[in-house]
């Protein structure tokens, strides 16, 4: 089995990770709904809670910081890069290898093999794959260490995962985000399906790894009982200002 990525192996020296400067964004110009967060930062190595209800901007918010949306106005700069100065490839380059998402479908491959979907996101990322290393036996040793990990030792590697519950099925989303050390890891309400015993289990697994390596981890939830967990916790309401405007003329 090999040694877990230390943090020093990969994170580079980036006091903010996430910053929003005087941002703005709107689906359209006669768009009639407009997101605004004047300011937000967040450091590295912090864990983050945000929180906020239904309809508040939180998937906006993340699309934002993933850069799977640009802001209309202002910056948004992640690990010192402008996102919004970057062409869309660039931008998908980014995220896949310095970002972790966890989804809260899990968007697996349902007929993939659980070391498949594991290592997904590597495909997207040469820097993530080379933390881990090229050889075929040391990425199924890395697998299997996250797998360990994560309570996922019973299950096999060639598992599709339509045979897994949910609980399992979430656990491999979670080392798929993680494998290859991302610098952030984003997770967008990962424990609305799970009861108070498994969603505090999960969240055990989950902060222990991303301890180990260092990462920032932002976690959006409606569940403020969660707040115990987190470095910081962050009520959307207080950073984002959602406006309804008449569409433009």
């Amino acid at each position: 089995m090999t040694d877990p990525v230390t943090p020093s192996d990969q994170r580079t020296n980036h006091e903010t990770v996430v910053a929003f400067e005087a941002v703005r964004f709107r689906w359209s110009a006669r768009s009639e709904f407009e997101l605004s967060i004047p300011r937000l930062s967040i450091a590295q190595g912090e864990s983050v809670m945000l929180v906020g209800p239904s309809g508040s901007g939180k998937s906006t918010l993340l699309s934002l910081i993933c850069g799977v949306l640009t802001p209309t106005h202002g910056t948004v700069t992640v690990l010192d890069h402008n996102l919004a100065s970057l062409s869309s490839a660039a931008r998908d380059r980014f995220r896949a290898e310095h970002i972790g998402v966890i989804f809260q479908q899990f968007n697996l491959l349902p007929y993939g093999r659980v070391f498949d979907n594991i290592i997904l996101s590597l495909a997207f990322a040469k820097a993530r794959r080379s933390r881990v290393g090229s050889d075929q036996q040391v990425l199924k040793a890395e697998v299997r260490r996250l797998m360990d990990a994560l309570d996922l030792d019973q299950i096999g590697l060639s598992r599709r995962a339509t045979d897994l519950s949910i609980g399992q099925q979430q656990r491999v989303a979670v080392a798929r985000a993680l494998i290859g050390a991302p610098d952030i890891v984003i997770a967008d309400e990962p424990t609305s399906a799970l009861d108070a015993n498994t969603q505090s289990r999960f969240l055990d697994l989950m902060f222990t790894q991303v301890s180990e390596t260092g990462a920032t981890l932002l976690m959006v939830t409606h569940d403020d009982r969660l707040a115990h967990r987190f470095s910081r916790v962050i009520q959307l309401d207080d950073v984002i200002e959602t406006n309804i405007r008449e569409a433009a003329q």
